[in-house]
């Protein structure tokens, strides 16, 4: 069993005073749903074994390893508050929780969230009590396609489909406040107008005044006030008269500035909730001519397909670091960003994400269902990651779907083109500040910033007169269409989001597999590889996807073997990726 995880969970949102609930947890397979019969919500009696959360039972990391999939699975864990803590409002916190979880705290009603990716918290400070609290959590997280769960299988591992990871999964922790706290924040950077912009929501609408301190490298640079009305407030900072700041502070691969910001929550003048929070002052866009443009320059992005599984933890980080390194290892590899393939990833990889310079696609894990109850559970979903996602930097590109999944009569079927549209239509409402690939990969709509194409060719030998820029409305990268039945190129950026996929040969058997045949050699696969860039490069796209980061389980395409180890020079990979 590999350590706890015990450092603060939500870097970029924090709080001070805090309790660690991740470590070892009381922990029970409930196969014939008996728990709630057997009164396991009233926390008063012990589970039959345990668990090491954040971690899941199908992988060694949790302590138990076991691949046999159990829908209903029960946590117990007891806690003491101290008695400052007592005094203060308690929030319970969950990074993520697949797929329905209910809470109890104290043998009383807690919370419950649906959604597998999404963080969720609660104000548990009526049920605690003096001394020793106990928290009971059921998870339900059935193997049913009509749910989003990206990546994980529904039957078995199959294709590039992989061990689920079921309940608790991310970072679980309690929080305290003052009477009222900061219950969302948003924060826009406006390159052009150099200040932060946003919107602040308070829980209870107690507090009547915001204070907000800026800083730089270690720096105050500026505070300043906003009065609350109600629960809300707009507010703005310029730095306009900050006769230090130019275009040198603008954050960038090249360049991660980031201002800190520290939050003050207050009434009559007293101090409610702190919160720490950093944002650096970006600004991703496509200009007149349809180009993409970061801080008003055009910008190539070169990216790496990173799908953020782990051989001893599958979706979750084996810890803080672990993230790090992936986006160190990629940036080493010649790539300035990566597409987070159908998962919604651990805080601290958007963290470190800004902190060394390096671009995110924030992607919708798919269901593979089409019907009103998927619709309902997808789309309530993605709005909660948008709303979690928007306040990293890092963060350029949303996908909400992808290559169709879950969506497979796009091509020609009204009601999934209307749905697809309102996918995209309610991340511009929720965040109008960055780009959005509506259905990544091919039957793409009028209703995308961006057209992105999948194409797993062995060879670019048909790249130049394939993508020439003719011809995009009948175009069949990958035998599905490109454009979408009545809907037609209409100038947007085009991007190769992914391509590639090449496993060494030695890698390859025993239902291990990678894209076209195995490369028998390293000379044999850089070959290859820089075949399929000179032929991205001859294309008029702005930037490219290579799939992919790390080996996943039987897929054994990665740049990287499952425990990061690298298949192929890292000095040839970067001049290759890197030009």
């Amino acid at each position: 069993m590999i350590d706890t995880r015990l450092e603060y969970p939500r870097p970029q949102f924090r709080r001070d005073d805090w309790i660690a609930l991740n470590g070892v947890w009381e922990f029970e397979f409930d196969d014939d749903d008996s728990g709630v019969a057997r009164n396991l919500p009233a926390g008063r009696t012990a589970l039959s074994g345990t668990i090491n959360v954040p971690f899941t039972y199908e992988y060694e990391a949790s302590g138990i390893g076991e691949t046999q999939p159990h829908e209903i699975v029960w946590y117990r864990r007891t806690f003491t508050p101290g008695a400052a803590q007592l005094r203060r409002r308690a929030l319970l916190c969950f990074n993520a929780c697949d797929w329905r979880a209910t809470v109890w705290v104290n043998g009383r009603f807690a919370a419950e969230h649906e959604g597998g990716f999404a963080p969720f918290s609660a104000d548990i400070t009526p049920l605690l009590k003096r001394g020793e609290n106990v928290i009971v959590v059921r998870c339900y997280d059935p193997l049913d396609p009509a749910i989003p769960r990206g990546k994980q299988s529904w039957k078995g591992p199959f294709g590039c489909w992989y061990v689920p990871n079921t309940g608790i999964w991310q970072s679980v922790w309690l929080e305290f406040f003052d009477g009222d706290c900061i219950s969302e924040w948003t924060c826009t950077p406006d390159v052009d107008g150099y200040q932060f912009s946003g919107e602040l929501t308070t829980l209870y609408g107690a507090a009547d005044e915001l204070e907000i301190e800026l800083g730089y490298r270690g720096n105050v640079v500026k505070r300043q006030k906003f009065t609350l009305d109600g629960r809300r407030t707009r507010w703005c900072v310029s730095l306009m008269e900050l006769d230090f700041v130019d275009e040198s502070f603008l954050w960038s691969p090249e360049r991660p500035n980031l201002f800190t910001f520290e939050l003050r929550l207050l009434k009559g003048g007293r101090v409610l909730d702190v919160v720490h929070t950093r944002q650096g002052l970006r600004k991703i866009s496509i200009d007149e001519s349809g180009n993409i443009c970061l801080n008003n320059a055009r910008y190539y992005q070169r990216l790496i397909l990173d799908q953020g599984y782990w051989k001893e933890s599958g979706l979750t980080p084996p810890s803080a670091e672990a993230v790090k390194k992936d986006i160190e290892l990629a940036k080493a590899a010649g790539f300035n960003g990566a597409r987070k393939h159908q998962k919604f990833e651990d805080p601290y990889f958007y963290y470190y994400a800004d902190e060394l310079g390096f671009l995110a696609w924030c992607e919708m894990p798919s269901a593979y269902h089409f019907s009103a109850g998927t619709v309902a559970a997808q789309m309530r979903e993605w709005q909660e990651i948008v709303r979690a996602a928007r306040n990293f930097t890092c963060i350029v590109c949303y996908v909400p779907l992808n290559e169709s999944w879950g969506v497979r009569k796009i091509l020609s079927d009204g009601a999934q083109q209307d749905y697809a549209r309102s996918l995209y239509y309610i991340t511009k409402a929720l965040d109008p500040s960055r780009l959005v690939s509506t259905n990544d990969g091919w039957e793409n709509l009028d209703a995308t910033d961006l057209i992105t194409v999948h194409d797993y060719a062995y060879d670019s030998s048909q790249f130049a007169q394939k993508y020439s820029g003719e011809g995009y409305d009948d175009l069949y990268p990958s035998s599905r269409k490109l454009m979408a039945e009545g809907c037609y190129y209409g100038g947007q950026p085009v991007l190769f989001t992914e391509f590639g996929g090449i496993a060494l040969a030695k890698c390859e058997g025993d239902g291990k597999w990678g894209y076209n045949s195995g490369a028998k050699s390293e000379e044999e696969f850089f070959a290859r590889l820089e075949n399929l860039m000179q032929g991205i490069r001859q294309c008029a796209f702005q930037g490219f996807c290579y799939t992919q980061l790390t080996d996943v389980q039987q897929e054994v395409n990665g740049l990287f073997d499952e425990s990061r180890r690298p298949k192929a020079d890292l000095a040839r990979l970067k001049e290759i990726f890197g030009r």
